[in-house]
Order: structure tokens, then sequence, then C-alpha cells
């Protein structure tokens, strides 16, 4: 007697459901797993930070933008440093009749001149502490914005908490 194709069905069925040696597919779990560890390596380095210098305390500020990759000019007490190179001191900038500062002002034009993959938008990133004085932060930024470097930026510390306003 020749089976309809409901009784072949369920014989079918019926035959999968008695088949003890039920195996596990894993290559669609080893796709979603690789995807996955890809995501997170791409995430994880998504914040860029700043190295700050041990004697250099920045302020607090309520920042949502990340820092761009800019000049770094680094202040503290005694020395103003661009991209890690000491300039000039912090004293003879302060005692300068000038509203400008000579040694940073030609250091950034040379830096202007010899490198151009640094930053096309020419900026700087001010990482001042927060104790110096803003007479000399003026100074700089002037500096700054007469070598042609306009789009500045400060560098400063994620507030924790909300702001109100």
């Amino acid at each position: 007697m020749k089976l309809s194709r409901r009784a072949k069905r369920m014989q079918q069925h019926h035959a999968r459901k008695n088949d003890r040696n039920a195996s596990l597919n894993m290559v669609s779990l080893m796709d979603i797993f690789t995807i996955l560890v890809f995501f997170l390596l791409v995430n994880a380095s998504n914040s860029e930070v700043l190295p700050t210098p041990k004697n250099i305390t920045l302020p607090a500020a309520n920042s949502e933008k990340l820092p761009a990759r800019n000049l770094v000019i680094a202040v503290n007490n005694n020395t103003i440093s661009l991209q890690g190179i000491p300039v000039v001191s912090v004293t003879s900038a302060l005692n300068n009749e000038s509203k400008t500062i000579k040694p940073l002002f030609d250091s950034l034009k040379k830096l202007a001149l010899s490198s151009k993959n640094i930053t096309d938008k020419k900026g700087v990133t001010i990482m001042g502490d927060k104790d110096i004085p803003y007479v000399l932060l003026k100074k700089i930024m002037l500096t700054c914005a007469g070598a042609e470097y306009t789009n500045l930026s400060f560098a400063v510390n994620q507030k924790s908490g909300k702001t109100e306003g």
C-alpha cells in the first residue's frame, strides 16, 4: 500500500524525534562571536586621551567634544613646551613686554613649514596648568593666532555629573 504525503511526513517527523544523535551547528555561532570580537576591538579604542605631564594639573570642565589631533602646547609653572619640547620659560614669557612670545612663534612657524601631516586645520591644543595666570594664557593665544594657528582648544578634565542651567 502506498503512503500518502501526510503519512510520509508524519513518519519522518517521528523518526527525527527518536534520533538520539542530534548535533548542534556551530558555524553560525562562531560567526556571531567573530563579529562581536571585531565590534569590541573597533569600539574599545574610540576614546582619545591626551598624555598629561605629571607637573600639570588640568582644570575641570563640562566638555562633550573629543579632542582633535592638534599640536600640543603644554604650560606648567616653569616652562612652555611645544610637542613635548621645552621652548621658553614662563618667567621670560611673562617679563617680555611684547604681546606675543617670540620663541614660541618661531617654533610654531618652523613646525608649520616642516610638517604638513600633523594637522590640516592648523589647530593647537593648549594644555595649561589650572594655576597659570591669564596674562600668560592670553600671550600664548595671541602667539598662536599670529603664527596662523587659529583653531584653538583647551585640554580639560571631564567633570562627572550633570550640568545645571
